[in-house]
């Protein structure tokens, strides 16, 4: 619908895009904040094949996370359209704090691990954030970042934008694990609406980054675990 003579359309997309497959999903193992996680062969791949879906956009900003494997994710784009990105911490992984670098298998079997897929809200991490600290500056973020533009690109990791996407969706943040989003997906939202366009969408992925990483028999499985995205559907 156009907008009427002499309004402003306040009227922003958020274009949510996380980073793809890293080193740290191929092994199974909760990165974090570790910055010396990169991409994986796979992922490179998926990086590259982001070119094009994102040449359709005209961003007014894009803001990336602040660590390696977002930078690398969204580099190929940035070196083909010319465009900058600003580095942001608010849209940075959450702090797992003595959990990271840690293998999930082993993870999944501690006491807390229950807590976090039912009731994420009453959990902080041993030295580290809690999950409503995260969701707090995450979203809080995501709407400063739309003010006066029209399309941002914002790319950042699985459980802040679960997160972001929980929200907007007016959905309890008990309930954001019910939310997947894999490696290099791509989420839409209208913002100040809250509609969500579309969720979780890796269609632009070329079937050639599926047939990467020849280690992917131990990769996640989407389903597998719920905690810091994992590593998407093989």
């Amino acid at each position: 619908m156009a907008t009427p003579k002499g309004a402003v359309d306040k009227r922003c997309q958020i274009v949510l895009l996380r980073h793809a497959n890293s080193t740290a999903n191929l092994k199974g193992i909760l990165a974090g904040r570790d910055n010396t996680v990169g991409l994986s062969e796979r992922g490179q791949s998926e990086a590259r094949s982001l070119i094009q879906t994102l040449s359709q956009y005209s961003f007014d900003a894009i803001y990336v996370s602040d660590l390696k494997r977002c930078k690398e994710t969204i580099a190929p784009y940035l070196a083909h359209s010319g465009k900058k990105a600003e580095r942001s911490r608010v849209i940075m992984e959450m702090d797992y704090g003595r959990w990271s670098g840690k293998p999930l298998k082993k993870l999944s079997t501690l006491p807390l691990w229950n807590l976090i897929q039912s009731r994420p809200s009453l959990v902080r991490f041993p030295d580290g954030e809690s999950f409503s600290e995260m969701h707090l500056r995450a979203n809080q973020g995501v709407i400063d970042m739309t003010q006066g533009k029209k399309c941002i690109l914002v790319v950042s990791h699985g459980d802040v934008i679960k997160s972001i996407v929980a929200h907007h969706l007016g959905l309890p943040l008990d309930n954001f694990q019910r939310i997947s989003i894999d490696p290099a997906s791509i989420t839409r939202i209208m913002f100040p609406s809250s509609q969500v366009i579309s969720m979780n969408d890796t269609s632009h992925l070329r079937a050639e980054s599926a047939s990467k990483d020849l280690a992917t028999k131990r990769s996640l499985r989407r389903d597998e675990y719920s905690l810091g995205g994992g590593a998407g559907q093989i």
